[in-house]
């Protein structure tokens, strides 16, 4: 696994919009004092060309132009680390127009985003054996103030730590518009983890994952190269970190039942589940619990659920390809990292 450099001290953040970008409001307004706030701290930024811009189906423009602007901005030495703009719905359309195998040659870069994001930070790792982060996009770091969330990503960006643990709320509706975009979380709700089977989970093993509304979609494709790289991190095994955006409880389970049938499971340690953002939703009996678990089971490894990964913030940054120890228990959960 290739782990790029820290973002060090006076460094350069690169911003990208392979995805959405930061052309309308809240986001314009949060991702301008996003930059602020890095530069106070000493940064440099660096913007490509689309992050403003509003001119694609589901992404800031055509798909051609964001592949060029992510190859180009990942290859080039104008900026040390990329965080992306925001998550969209089409971000898969650039993908026949990415190289990763120049990628993968590469110097490489951290790069930080989520959502749709997926299709590189999941990619990245898959295709390119390079660790990439599964966190916060860059118009959530105009907030004021920083929740402790955003604080820990930018840690881990830099270097300065190693572990990530949960928080003790999180936001059921965000209060950020376009009057108000510098919100900070609505956090209301208190956190409540579950394990399954019930008790302490521990167990250790190499992250991967992402949005499951992405995942699906690669499934299959001829950017699906999951298999090679489970057999290939096989003693280590593979820790999956999982959560959903737009998929209801039966859409979960059609996506974990297509995965399952792929081969991505093999060499499971043990599965991580983020809050969906259908929280709380029941069809014909089925919740989002059983969604999971009833799939999974057959696997006999540590489910752990209602995790703050993804979509319902606060977030904590997950490292895919990443080597990780875990343990939950007592309505708490840390992960701790080790670059190797």
């Amino acid at each position: 696994m290739r782990y790029p450099e820290f973002l060090k001290e006076q460094g350069i953040i690169g911003f990208v919009a392979p995805s959405f970008g930061c052309a309308t409001e809240p986001y314009a307004s949060a991702f301008a004092n996003a930059r602020a706030h890095f530069e106070k701290r000493g940064y440099g930024v660096r913007l490509g060309p689309n992050c403003l811009l509003d001119k694609g189906i589901g992404i800031s423009n055509k798909p051609q132009l964001c592949a060029r602007e992510l190859n180009d901005c990942y290859g080039d030495s104008d900026s040390d680390v990329l965080i992306s703009c925001g998550g969209g719905e089409l971000m898969c359309e650039i993908l026949p127009y990415m190289d990763f195998e120049a990628i993968a040659k590469a110097k490489p870069k951290w790069f930080l985003g989520y959502s749709d994001n997926t299709n590189f930070t999941f990619l990245s790792t898959t295709l390119c054996d390079t660790a990439a982060m599964y966190g916060p996009c860059a118009a959530a770091f105009g907030m004021e103030p920083w929740h402790e969330s955003l604080q820990d990503a930018f840690d881990l960006l830099c270097g300065k730590t190693i572990r990530i643990h949960n928080y003790d709320k999180w936001e059921l509706e965000s209060i950020k518009d376009e009057t108000h975009p510098l919100e900070p979380y609505h956090l209301t709700e208190p956190t409540y983890i579950r394990t399954f089977p019930e008790g302490e989970a521990v167990l250790e093993g190499r992250l991967l994952g992402g949005c499951m509304d992405c995942l699906v979609n690669l499934t299959g494709t001829e950017f699906d190269h999951v298999r090679k790289f489970t057999d290939r991190y096989q003693e280590d095994g593979i820790i999956w970190f999982l959560e959903a955006c737009d998929l209801g409880v039966m859409g979960i389970r059609r996506a974990l039942w297509q995965m399952r049938h792929a081969g991505w499971f093999s060499h499971v340690k043990g599965f991580l589940i983020g809050r969906p953002y259908c929280f709380g939703q029941e069809m014909f009996g089925l919740d989002q619990y059983q969604a999971v678990t009833e799939l999974l089971k057959e696997f006999d490894v540590p489910i752990v659920m209602d995790l703050d990964i993804g979509h319902r913030a606060p977030m904590m940054t997950m490292v895919s390809g990443a080597y990780a120890k875990v343990h939950a228990g007592n309505n708490s959960f840390t992960l701790e990292y080790e670059w190797r």
